[in-house]
């Protein structure tokens, strides 16, 4: 019977890994490296590090950014929040750039779209310049409920939400005239939580992932179907 690996790394392992690549690492580099916040291993009870495989990969990011880009550990440090935050570093003098991204499936949201957005951080900055938004604008949205902030950031559902908004207002339409948006989107949100009440109630994992697939399969449809009258309505004849 094989014996399952285990979920962690020693120290004296992390650097058996490195030292193919690195050959001049030492403990002392890594222990440095935790010391200036870049790594941040679990300790066991007795205080010995337990590296996980993302630690092992993070170690390898900074080394290489080190070796083969000559950068200060201060832009490593900022490279690595920024993909912390979901998010693609930034070049050098630039900000790190969001990337949402939407499943669709033949122009239509797919399930998949429907996923949660929240491994994206974003600070109020990085909002407004990555939606093109003003400040006075996004202001006026929070107030409205078309964008909230989840406890110091701003995720990926924000940013669509802010970019959507912002190419809108190129056609004269202000926030303002979006509250019936959020108000229809509430009522679908409403009718989409009574349909995955029943699996929700439900403690086993099982129903939890079939309220998950459930969830997302409506909210697709959903807009399919807003789409389709969207459409229809405007192809009426006149």
């Amino acid at each position: 019977m094989s014996v399952p690996a285990r979920a962690y790394l020693s120290i004296g392992e992390v650097l058996t890994k490195l030292r193919g690549d690195f050959p001049d690492i030492t403990i002392s580099k890594i222990r440095f490296l935790e010391s200036e916040g870049l790594i941040e291993p679990q300790r066991t009870p007795s205080g010995y590090r337990k590296f996980t495989t993302s630690d092992l990969e993070r170690l390898r990011y900074v080394l290489l950014a080190q070796r083969d880009q000559y950068l200060p550990l201060k832009v490593i440090k900022e490279n690595l929040d920024a993909l912390d935050r979901g998010l693609q570093p930034a070049a050098a003098g630039g900000v790190p750039s969001p990337r949402p991204s939407l499943a669709t499936v033949d122009g239509e949201f797919a399930p998949a779209a429907f996923a949660e957005q929240t491994e994206m951080r974003l600070s109020r900055d990085e909002l407004l310049k990555a939606s093109g938004l003003e400040d006075s604008q996004l202001v006026e949205l929070e107030s409205f409920g078309l964008i909230a902030i989840r406890g110091r950031h701003y995720d990926g559902d924000a940013l669509s939400v802010a970019k959507a908004v912002a190419e809108m207002a190129g056609f004269g339409i202000e926030p303002r005239h979006l509250r019936s948006f959020k108000s229809a989107a509430d009522r679908e949100i409403g009718l989409i939580e009574q349909v995955i009440t029943p699996f929700t109630r439900q403690k086993n994992s099982e129903a939890k992932a079939r309220a998950e697939e459930v969830q997302k399969e409506i909210a697709s449809l959903s807009v399919r179907l807003h789409a389709a009258l969207v459409r229809g309505g405007l192809n009426r004849p006149r």
